[in-house]
């Protein structure tokens, strides 16, 4: 089997278009019906994604609790929309430090991602999707990616890194295991 290899375009020319077409899709009163995720490709079509379970949501809040807790200052943002060179890719959860909070001001998604992207395992999630948006959220400046398992296991990944670290390094007070019903 060949391999194919995509090349994405740069991110900072990427970005502006996303930022235009997420404003369009944010506006559209058909887009807002939709149920499920929407996230868009390079080239601003629509992907949905299959409407979240309720342990999902749990886990989204859970995960966003503990930030908040353990990370006073900065931003916690569920189902948070981030530019990347392949489209605007949403987060499950994410913490952004004061600074980079301001740095989004009113545009409609992140520029540069937060420095914490996390994203909870779905059904539907194959390993080789959440690699590729590990890859994009570190490309658009995120500092570490972590994932949730179904069981709520979680694993912190920072650049560059194949295997998980011991614990995430901006907050180490983070559980390994976080509680799911």
């Amino acid at each position: 089997m060949a391999t194919l290899t995509l090349e994405l375009p740069p991110l900072k020319r990427q970005t502006s278009f996303n930022l235009r077409r997420w404003a369009e899709l944010c506006a559209d009163p058909e887009v807002a019906n939709f149920e499920g995720r929407v996230e868009t490709d390079r080239h601003g079509h629509i992907i949905m994604n299959p409407p979240a379970e309720a342990a999902h949501g749990e886990s989204q809040f859970e995960i966003g609790y503990l930030l908040r807790t353990f990370l006073t200052r900065g931003r916690v943002i569920v189902e948070c929309p981030i530019s990347t060179a392949d489209g605007v890719k949403v987060a499950d959860a994410a913490w952004a430090s004061p600074e980079r909070a301001k740095e989004r001001g009113s545009q409609p998604c992140f520029v540069r991602a937060p420095e914490i992207c996390v994203e909870v395992i779905s059904p539907s999630n194959t390993k080789a999707e959440i690699q590729e948006k590990m890859a994009l959220y570190f490309d658009a400046g995120a500092k570490e990616v972590w994932i949730c398992s179904r069981t709520g296991n979680m694993s912190f990944y920072t650049p560059g890194s194949t295997a998980p670290a011991r614990t995430s390094v901006i907050c180490p007070r983070f559980p390994k295991q976080i509680t799911v019903e």
